[in-house]
């Protein structure tokens, strides 16, 4: 039984190579996978390297804890940069702004170039609630769509 399973197991990885190799469209989509999880380690490097990376702590609950609030900052960017992105789609469609879905597959919410990573961060809670919208976020910053024929 054991030899059958490790047989199946070179056919699948077998047959995975061939597609692989036989299939640009199924490379790319994979390499873009692979960037996406890429991007997200990259995010994570860069919230543990504002703290220098190092861990600060020296008891092992602590360095767990550490570690979540690592993830917790990383899942906050991330749900924030995928809902506001969301937002954008659905201003942009409802102003009758016509782009191909194939482009969004490239929109990950896992890029942070907008992300401020070093110094202190101070927020006025009252002020920024008092931007928010009806629907409870805050407004989208419009730009000045330049068309190829101006």
């Amino acid at each position: 039984m054991t030899s059958a399973i490790k047989e199946y197991g070179a056919l699948r990885r077998t047959v995975y190579a061939a597609r692989y190799l036989a299939d640009e469209t199924y490379r790319r989509r994979i390499a873009r996978q692979l960037n996406k999880g890429e991007n997200l380690h990259a995010l994570r490097r860069s919230l543990a390297y504002a703290g220098e990376g190092a861990l600060r702590r020296r008891h092992h609950e602590q360095q767990t804890e550490q570690m979540w609030c690592l993830t917790l900052a990383t899942n906050g960017i991330v749900c924030w940069s995928a809902e506001y992105h969301g937002l954008g789609v659905a201003a942009l469609r409802r102003a009758d702004r016509q782009f191909d879905d194939e482009i969004l597959a490239h929109i990950w919410p896992t890029h942070h170039e907008n992300v401020h990573f070093y110094g202190t961060h101070s927020v006025d809670i009252d002020g920024e609630l008092a931007q928010l919208d009806t629907d409870g976020y805050r407004p989208l910053r419009l730009t000045k769509v330049v068309s190829a024929g101006s």
